[in-house]
């Protein structure tokens, strides 16, 4: 008899409550303090800047837990984003239960707890992220009947001293993908992640190596990658978000750097933060039929094309970003989408569909189960994004693209000219398809420009607010850097200046 999703599940509060996060409770939350012995509860919530912040408690009765628990915070809005003013600044944070974890990091016995921003009247801030990305799904689903799972690729650096690792097995330069030890210095920081990133709740799929690793006259660069299940696309980003931090943690008790920068210097590999996608109908994939995607699959990517220039406005966010949006390179830089194809914006990738299904047969002479069907685990890849991203805004943004792609009249044919199937659309064959491609935004300048122009599609059904938009446009501006890669080209000290001044991005 197989043992049950919450048997095996590592989340602490899963394991001791015997039932899934969405079914939490406020007793449940108060049970697991009470009899597991925490004495501080730390809620935490997302600025403007991506970054997790923290409002500690020490817990002092069950009353004062319970008065936590059932009314959340006060905190200063003006402080957290930049579009709030401060003659009305007040908010509230109110904790999400199903998001509650054991801190890993706390010497005192903590609970975290990510929450929800409320305005003075009681209702959710219309321009915050996580409420934009919660109406953006319930819009899709209310005029389509669709919903859209998600998930991250989470690909990062560790920096430390060259001198601090081992170097008599050295690993060849941006050739790092899927790499082991001893070629790999930092597997175990990021297995430990693993763990620590799962006991929190987050879904994981797998981590690995990637293809980025180099040295210079002072330092050893290392990438990896964790990557997520697709799960319900609001869970996906709360998760994602307590990963990044877990990371970051996790680093700073080996002495290292983590970083999301998009790029770290030229010639070597970018970090990326590839979403994939799942188009899903009363809870079940509606990704794959008769081994072809469907046309409500196809539907949604011509959507999510259509305004892919003002998406990299939540998904590109610093201007080392569009240093590693550059032609001949895996990040795309042209509209366009294909099959297991990385030089495209949106990929298809390997889908399990038909005879695929077998291999384990194959593999396996003494294989004795009935085949299922695993066409289900079909997803699309949007492959322009950074961890320098917004993340609640990048997920929202690309819910209103499906949303978008869904309801265009021309969807299909759209969906048709933008295909490019396994082309490498840079060689020179392939010129004539290239040159009626249209091109992503080159800075952060361009993209608040390619948003504003959007705005209409993002603002429809009240999804994204304008105030929000405007402030958005107005960050992105904010660092004057249109043309900036022409600017900088052949200037690495200034290259380098400039990513030492974003390494800490979101």
């Amino acid at each position: 008899m197989k043992t049950s999703s919450v048997e095996l599940n590592p989340n602490r509060l899963v394991q001791y409550l015997k039932k899934p996060v969405t079914e939490f409770t406020k007793d449940d939350i108060i049970k697991f303090i009470k009899e597991n012995g925490i004495k501080m509860l730390n809620f935490r919530y997302v600025g403007g800047d991506g970054r997790l912040k923290a409002l500690n408690f020490v817990i002092t009765s069950e009353e004062h837990l319970d008065n936590l628990l059932s009314t959340g915070e006060r905190v200063d809005g003006s402080s957290l984003f930049s579009y709030i003013e401060a003659g009305s600044s007040d908010l509230y944070v109110v904790p999400k239960y199903r998001t509650a974890f054991v801190n890993p990091f706390e010497e005192i016995p903590t609970l975290d707890i990510l929450c929800s921003y409320f305005d003075k009247d009681g209702n959710p801030l219309a321009s915050d992220p996580a409420n934009v990305l919660k109406k953006a799904r319930q819009v899709l689903n209310e005029k389509t009947g669709y919903d859209l799972q998600a998930m991250g690729e989470l690909e990062y650096y560790v920096i430390c001293d060259k001198e601090a690792v081992d170097m008599d097995f050295p690993a060849v330069d941006q050739r790092g993908y899927h790499e082991d030890g001893p070629f790999t210095k930092f597997g175990q920081l990021r297995k430990d992640a693993l763990m620590a990133i799962a006991e929190a709740g987050g879904l994981i799929k797998y981590g690995h190596s990637e293809v980025g690793n180099f040295t210079d006259d002072e330092f050893y660069y290392e990438q990896n990658e964790i990557e997520f299940e697709t799960t319900d696309i609001e869970d996906s980003a709360d998760r994602l978000i307590i990963a990044k931090w877990i990371l970051r943690m996790i680093g700073q008790q080996y002495g290292v750097k983590i970083t999301y920068a998009p790029k770290i210097t030229v010639g070597k590999a970018g970090t990326g933060l590839h979403i994939h996608m799942k188009l899903t109908k009363d809870g079940k994939p509606v990704m794959i039929e008769n081994g072809e995607l469907t046309d409500a699959a196809k539907k949604v990517i011509a959507g999510i094309l259509d305004v892919a220039g003002g998406v990299t406005a939540f998904g590109n966010k610093v201007p080392t970003s569009y240093l590693r949006l550059v032609p001949h390179q895996e990040a795309p830089t042209n509209i366009c989408w294909g099959d297991r194809n990385r030089s495209a914006l949106i990929r298809v990738p390997l889908g399990w569909a038909g005879d695929a299904s077998k291999m384990i047969t194959k593999a396996n002479s003494n294989y004795a189960e009935d085949l299922k069907d695993y066409s289900g685990k079909q997803t699309y890849e949007f492959r322009a994004a950074d961890g320098s991203a917004d993340v609640y805004g990048l997920l929202a943004a690309l819910c209103v693209g499906a949303r978008h792609g869904l309801e265009m009249e021309n969807g299909l044919k759209n969906a048709e000219e933008l295909y490019i199937s396994n082309k490498n659309i840079f060689e020179e064959e392939h010129k004539d398809t290239l040159d009626k491609l249209d091109h992503l935004p080159a800075s952060c300048w361009e993209s608040a420009e390619t948003l504003i122009a959007q705005k209409d599609v993002f603002m429809q059904y009240d999804v994204f607010t304008e105030g929000m938009l405007e402030g958005v446009a107005a960050d992105l501006k904010a660092f004057d850097d249109y043309q900036l890669s022409e600017k900088l080209y052949g200037k690495n000290d200034e290259i380098k200046a400039l990513v030492d001044a974003h390494i800490h991005c979101a």
